[in-house]
């Protein structure tokens, strides 16, 4: 993890407090703080990141890239960097077999480990100017905030407090926030009642194992190319535990011996953890200028890599609304918008976890659900409704409604000709603006007025390129995030301008 020293920090003398100034503090540079520090970063914005950890983490928990995410890393250019990620398309539900294959550019799932996505986010953010600060972590009962700024304190790597000051912060720092508990911030949800020991091991052979459910417990096993092999475990009636420190890895060989009769005590353990079924959410992600993005705001079991995903979903939704705001062009309620379009999708990811646990760690007890749910996923329509719960395609804002059929959602895939060239609908969101696309060869001229803001291209579709969701469509706006918040059909009456004036002006506000 890279650290950089800002111009903007003024060093105060012996025994005094060094005083930080920008605009954006982000406490956390997991993927989640690190994807939100580019978002920033691309907008101009000063951000300085504080991270307690002194160098990377070599333990690649989260490897799940959901096709939405995926987008995501398209539309700012950054899957050559990835590389050719394995694609499954299967995934599961509660550990029954799942096809995640929907429409669109990367359907199915697709391993990346997670040292490899924060490599990549954390080098893009760096190339855009990111302050990024390893070993400091925060100081106790010491942050506040007025109606201009907020001020955290933080102890650096060299022993020496430092003092921060921005307009706003931003706490991606986990599942057990120091800035969530300085601010008192409501959490509600279910304690952890059953838990899942993990870890990857050097040095065993044993039998790959998909969700086997055995007599006595849950045993997962997949042994990498590298010859590492993860293993996970659970067993059934075994309560939780308070723990301040990761299980040792006898724990962990001596449930995996109980459940399955295996002994992997030789092994050498490259890193162990736990994870639990805890499931909370904040009441509020936004207080005054602290917001919370990750598993800061939410507290899931990592069932198929959703709280990765839903995490960094945050912050790609949260990125541009606060650039937004700090460019001072935004309505005032733009920001309010990241509360109430994340937490409605937290909840529904939330919810779908929960059943997956009950389905995954439950007994004896949960065999005649698991046998009807195996007997509905063959159909398609339980089969789509599932996947897009799962990689996110599914996600619809309802304030976006506009009206049109496409309103609230991802823009779809489409291949386009734009003058000479062909190119993606994903590509045309490289530069982080706004897109008012016209599909016939012209661009409503209403969209000039927001010129500074967002990128008016003429476009048609690329011959043969078969129907997709965006025939019949002729003019199309989308945010920042890739969400459609106005569309018009090639059948309806020409724009007078009035009503995508209206729309533009809700989102990235009044015209220049």
């Amino acid at each position: 993890m890279a650290a950089q020293d800002a111009d903007r920090t003024r060093r105060a003398g012996p025994g005094r407090t060094d005083v930080m100034d920008t605009q954006v503090i982000i406490v956390g540079a997991g993927p989640v703080g690190l994807l939100l520090t580019a978002e920033l970063c691309l907008h101009g914005i000063q951000v300085a990141v504080v991270e307690q950890r002194h160098r990377p983490t070599k333990e690649s928990r989260a490897s799940t890239l959901h096709a939405r995410t995926m987008e995501i890393f398209d539309s700012r250019g950054l899957l050559t960097d990835l590389g050719r990620a394995p694609t499954e398309p299967r995934g599961h539900f509660g550990g029954l077999p799942l096809d995640l294959t929907l429409p669109g550019a990367y359907p199915g799932q697709h391993k990346v480990p997670q040292t490899k996505t924060e490599s990549i986010l954390e080098e893009w953010a760096l190339s855009l100017g990111a302050d990024i600060r390893c070993g400091h972590r925060l100081q106790l009962l010491d942050l506040t905030q007025d109606g201009e700024t907020v001020e955290a304190e933080a102890v650096g790597r060299d022993g020496n407090p430092v003092r921060l000051r921005g307009r706003y912060l931003v706490a991606c720092d986990g599942q057990d926030s120091t800035v969530r508990r300085l601010t008192g911030a409501d959490f509600p949800g279910r304690a952890a009642a059953r838990e899942l020991l993990r870890a990857d091991v050097e040095g065993i052979d044993i039998p790959d194992r998909r969700f086997q459910r055995l007599p006595r417990g849950l045993a997962i096993a997949a042994r990498r190319p590298d010859g590492v092999t993860r293993v996970m475990v659970h067993e059934f009636g075994a309560a939780a535990r308070q723990r301040t420190r990761p299980p040792r890895f006898e724990e962990m060989a001596a449930a995996w011996q109980r459940v399955t009769g295996e002994d992997i005590s030789t092994g050498t353990p490259l890193w162990v953890n736990h994870f639990d079924d805890a499931n909370r959410q904040l009441a509020q992600y936004r207080h005054g200028r602290v917001l919370y993005a990750g598993d800061a705001a939410h507290r899931q079991m990592p069932i198929g890599g959703q709280a990765l995903n839903l995490g960094l979903q945050d912050a790609f939704n949260l990125g541009w609304k606060l650039a937004a705001v700090l460019a001072g062009h935004a309505p005032k309620d733009l920001l309010d918008t990241y509360h109430q379009e994340r937490h409605a999708v937290g909840s529904a990811v939330l919810a779908n976890i929960r059943a997956q646990a009950m389905l995954l760690l439950g007994s004896g007890e949960v065999e005649p659900l698991r046998t009807m749910l195996a007997e509905l996923l063959p159909h398609e329509q339980v089969r789509t409704r599932l996947a897009g719960m799962i990689s996110g395609l599914d996600i619809r804002y309802a304030g976006c409604a506009s009206g049109h059929r496409l309103a609230g959602l991802r823009l779809p895939h489409a291949r386009l000709r734009v003058g000479s060239s062909t190119c993606t609908t994903l590509e045309l969101l490289r530069s982080g603006r706004g897109l008012l696309l016209g599909l016939e060869g012209r661009v409503p001229a209403v969209g000039e007025g927001w010129a500074d803001r967002i990128d008016l291209v003429a476009a048609r579709p690329e011959p043969g390129g078969g129907p997709g969701e965006l025939d019949q469509v002729s003019a199309v706006a989308v945010r920042p995030d890739g969400y459609v918040v106005w569309a018009q059909d090639t059948d309806a009456q020409p724009a007078g301008g009035e009503d995508l004036a209206a729309v533009l002006e809700r989102w990235f506000g009044r015209p220049r």
